[in-house]
């Protein structure tokens, strides 16, 4: 007597799809994770690279009332924001600039135009603590 019996054979994707589809997801999860991981550091990098921002962690670094405030040693706190564009030849720069000290924690605010050197409109050092904005152009 002859078995009628054939066995149909899944395909690939009937056999592994609950599997294939929530690795799938997660790894586009991943990858865009690390897109924006890698944007932000980049980004980040760029702005820390900058001369305005070497500029105005220097002057933090050695200004006596940003050092009284906060304390010392004077460190970049996170990631710094803004923006550092050229055109024609002009650079300009708006940045805050998260800081801390071994006493409390600021943003410092730069804004500037340099045309051969950096001319600040602004250069402040906001306070988290007392609240207060100091001055870093004022001499």
């Amino acid at each position: 007597m002859e078995d009628d019996y054939t066995e149909v054979r899944k395909s690939w994707w009937d056999r592994n799809w609950k599997w294939f589809v929530p690795t799938g997801c997660l790894s586009l999860v991943v990858l865009f994770g690390v897109f924006i991981a890698a944007l932000v550091f980049g980004v980040t990098t760029m702005l820390k690279e900058s001369d305005s921002y070497k500029a105005a962690m220097n002057e933090a670094q050695h200004n006596a009332i940003v050092l009284e405030k906060l304390g010392s040693p004077i460190e970049d706190n996170g990631v710094a924001s803004g923006s550092v564009n050229s055109s024609n030849s002009i650079e300009h720069c708006n940045l805050q600039i998260p800081i801390r000290g071994s006493k409390s924690r600021g943003t410092l605010y730069v804004v500037g135009t340099k045309n051969g050197t950096w001319k600040y409109d602004e250069m402040s050092l906001y306070v988290e603590d007392t609240k207060e904005k100091i001055d870093l152009l004022k001499k």
